[in-house]
């Protein structure tokens, strides 16, 4: 979590305090976009760091800056996705990007799930938000978003298998 007066301190134009606020945000930001966006979450994270970047003097509440970010996150994450469908990448350089954040296996059976169903998992499953709040960072329904979830959850246990 940001500290309130280091946030305070980056909307009122101090630059430090911008570059540590956007420092702690980037691995949440990274983790995010990287679970949705597997091949292009670098490029999802910089936009979305930018937008923060941009924006942060718009932030009201401190407490309501990681949902926020969040918003953003899967936002890119998601058009990013979109815009470049994956190719085909060999495991070893996706292991060797990732990081070993997560598995080789389970990073290519997400990858093998639509944008809009990674996204869905990454908030329910990864960020543990309940229905309700997800449909709120995607922008949707609250029942679109338990049938994605279903369909999400169906769609990796029949590539896992």
């Amino acid at each position: 979590m940001v500290d309130p007066e280091l946030l305070r301190a980056a909307q009122g134009g101090d630059t430090m305090a911008m570059n540590d606020v956007l420092d702690e945000l980037s691995p949440y930001v990274f983790k995010i976009c990287g679970a949705i966006a597997p091949q292009h979450g670098p490029d999802a994270a910089q936009e979305t760091l930018i937008a923060v970047f941009r924006h942060l003097a718009g932030v009201r509440e401190p407490a309501a800056l990681r949902g926020w970010v969040r918003a953003i996150a899967v936002r890119e994450a998601v058009r990013m996705a979109k815009r470049n469908p994956p190719g085909r990448e060999a495991a070893g350089e996706r292991a060797a990007r990732d990081g070993g954040e997560l598995s080789v296996e389970v990073r290519d059976v997400l990858a093998r799930l639509s944008p809009e169903h990674r996204a869905v998992l990454v908030l329910r499953d990864l960020e543990g938000l309940d229905e309700e709040q997800a449909a709120a960072v995607l922008g949707l329904p609250k029942g679109t978003v338990k049938s994605r979830l279903h369909r999400a959850r169906l769609g990796f246990r029949k590539a896992w298998q």
